[in-house]
Order: C-alpha cells, then structure tokens, then sequence
C-alpha cells in the first residue's frame, strides 16, 4: 500500500514542480503585455489570452499538487483538535461523500463537451486569440484525474493512520 501511495503522489508532486512555472511565464507574459500597451500602444489579443491559458493551467493542473500538500481550503472549526486519526476519519468521510464523486461526475460531464471540442479542434475564444480552445477545455478532465489520483492516494494514507500505521514521508514540496 505503501508503495502505491509514493507513486500516486509522486504524479501529483512532478506535475506540481513543474506547473509552477506557469506563475512566472504568466508574470513575464503581463509585464510584456502591460510594457507593448502603455509604452508602444500595441495590444494583442492572443497574448491576453495567453495569460488565461497559463492561470488556468497553473490552477486546474496544480489542484491534485495542492491537495497533496494539504493547501486546499478548509474549515478547521472540528478538525483542528482532531487526534490523527480523528482527522483521518474526517478525511476519508469528505474524500469518499464529496471529493470522489463529484470529481467523477465533473469528469463525466465534462468529457462530451471536450471530446467534441477536440474533433473540431475549436479555434479561439476571441477573434485573433490563441486558436486552441481545445487544450482549454481539457484541462477539466485533466483536474479531475490529477484530484481523483490525490484523493486515492490520501484515502489510502488515511486507511493506515486509521490502523495505527504511518504512511511514508511526503514527497518534497
């Protein structure tokens, strides 16, 4: 078991090192944009748009990263004081009534829209913008495999801490 959760997590710890650079691109990107407007007074429509597509791939990509590293949201009113393995509990309650399904669902109805997006490889969302409205939309399923991978591999985590077992160490953040 212990195997299978360095391996899932280490999906998510790959993909989250490497999809933090979408933050300084995305950074670069609007500098330029906001240098070629107010000092040139050139302004493209593709490059705005290139600044969505990186935020979107920095947060939809990044998700199962952040729910790796237990940065996501939550309300700590009852699980701040928790035991370990009282957070545990919690945990894999939430994981398997709310996180799990709703991914499935998400994925689910998701895909038609983006495999037809696909077989018309759609154009851009604005006249002049980044002709790949595709690679957009597939970053909703992608979320959901990248969440569903991380949410396996936690549940798994938090069925050893329910026996009394340890889990093995995090991958580095």
């Amino acid at each position: 078991m212990k195997k299978v959760i360095v391996i899932l997590e280490a999906i998510n710890a790959y993909v989250g090192l490497t999809v933090r650079w979408c933050a300084l691109l995305m950074l670069l990107l609007q500098f330029g944009i906001v240098l070629l407007r107010y000092v040139f007074g050139i302004s493209y429509i593709f490059l705005n748009e290139g600044v969505l597509y990186l935020h979107a791939t920095l947060f939809m990509i990044g998700g199962g990263y952040t729910l790796l590293v237990d940065k996501h949201v939550r309300v700590d009113i009852f699980y701040a004081e928790r035991s370990a393995q009282g957070k545990a509990l919690i945990d894999t309650a939430g994981h398997l009534a709310f996180l799990l399904p709703s991914m499935v669902v998400l994925f689910i109805y998701s895909w038609p829209t983006v495999r037809a997006s696909w077989q018309i490889l759609e154009g851009p969302i604005s006249v002049g913008g980044i002709p790949a409205s595709f690679l957009l939309k597939s970053l909703i399923p992608a979320f959901c495999v990248l969440i569903i991978v991380q949410c396996v591999a936690n549940l798994l985590r938090d069925l050893l801490t329910l026996r009394g077992a340890e889990g093995p160490p995090r991958p580095i953040q």
